[in-house]
């Protein structure tokens, strides 16, 4: 079987620069790397770019060395095939669908993923947890047009299960249902806005199909996003997974300074499934949403301004202090 993954030095040869136009028909099944010392230029077909220098334009990855970074991919490619191209593949086809199709489009490889030996063999490896649910994991607060929605599970960093998806479903169900609400606050309480699925869950649906049905039935990005002018999500601490693949569904993102971002799922042999492909892409570009997911790196709040991934970092405690007091009513 062939490498999944290929590099084309873009600065080294015209041959090269020829293969750039030509990779996406005959490279589906494989992550195709673009290095170049000048970013200038952008060349179509290529899953990421990579360029040394710093803070380049979209949809360019600045890195100290290139050719290094792209190495290191090309091992976790290796590692976890059958994920890294199924993302590289929902994030081509996303280009030309409406972001309801992305979220199913997404489901559809997630639901294949979880039946995948990578997957139940990280699940096999991973230590047992015990789920530690929350009466209401998801608490509204109502001041005149403004609604507030907090995620309330502090003791596990709002680690997103079935049921704080469900009561998060029924919140911005209320957004949707009542047109005088002018403005939603998306918040966590705790140390953390959300640090992405709850692990106690995973693997513990046996039916992917099924599974499948209820994420396209029960899609809290899907309303996000039909509400979404009216959302401004405030994040600090962990956005891990599912915390950042819905805050990047609000027409506006606040940080705070001590804001981290990162996907991991491509390690567990999964890809984001909260709505990250059809999110992220939108606000970054599918080669910055490839990097994010591919490397499982974190990424800075700095970066995430420079990138456009958040709008704005601020100090929390003033930020979300009309949503407090809402909440307290």
């Amino acid at each position: 079987m062939e490498s999944p993954f290929v590099i084309v030095d873009l600065d080294h040869a015209p041959e090269d620069r020829a293969l750039a136009q030509e990779t996406e028909p005959r490279d589906r099944d494989r992550v195709l790397i673009g290095l170049a010392a000048d970013p200038r230029e952008t060349f179509e077909g290529f899953d990421i770019l990579l360029t040394g220098v710093p803070d380049p334009p979209k949809p360019w990855v600045g890195c100290a060395d290139p050719h290094a970074t792209a190495r290191q991919l090309s091992d976790l490619v290796e590692s976890r095939p059958a994920a890294s191209v199924a993302l590289v593949q929902v994030l081509r086809m996303g280009d030309r669908l409406s972001i309801p199709d992305r979220l199913v489009l997404e489901s559809l490889a997630y639901s294949t993923l979880q039946g995948g030996a990578d997957f139940r063999s990280w699940l096999a490896a991973a230590p047992r947890r015990t789920h530690r649910p929350a009466e209401t994991p998801v608490r509204l607060g109502r001041d005149g047009p403004r609604l507030s929605i907090t995620l309330d599970r502090p003791w596990v960093r709002n680690a997103f299960d079935a049921a704080t998806r469900d009561a998060l479903c029924e919140a911005l169900q209320v957004a949707l249902a009542d047109p005088s609400i002018g403005r939603v606050d998306l918040c966590g309480n705790g140390p953390a806005f959300c640090s992405g699925g709850d692990l106690a869950e995973f693997g513990t649906s046996r039916d992917p199909a099924r599974a499948h049905l209820v994420r396209v039935h029960r899609s809290p990005g899907a309303l996000l996003h039909r509400c979404a002018r009216r959302v401004t999500a405030y994040l600090h601490g962990a956005c891990v997974g599912a915390g950042i693949e819905l805050a990047a569904f609000a027409g506006r993102v606040v940080a705070a300074p001590d804001t981290v971002i990162r996907l991991p799922e491509i390690g567990m042999g999964l890809i984001p499934g909260a709505g990250g492909t059809a999110s992220i892409p939108v606000r970054v570009g599918r080669e910055r949403t490839a990097y994010l997911a591919l490397s499982g790196l974190e990424l800075s709040v700095e970066e995430a301004l420079r990138w456009g991934l958040v709008d704005e970092i601020s100090d929390l405690d003033d930020a979300t202090a009309d949503s407090r007091r809402a909440f307290q009513h």
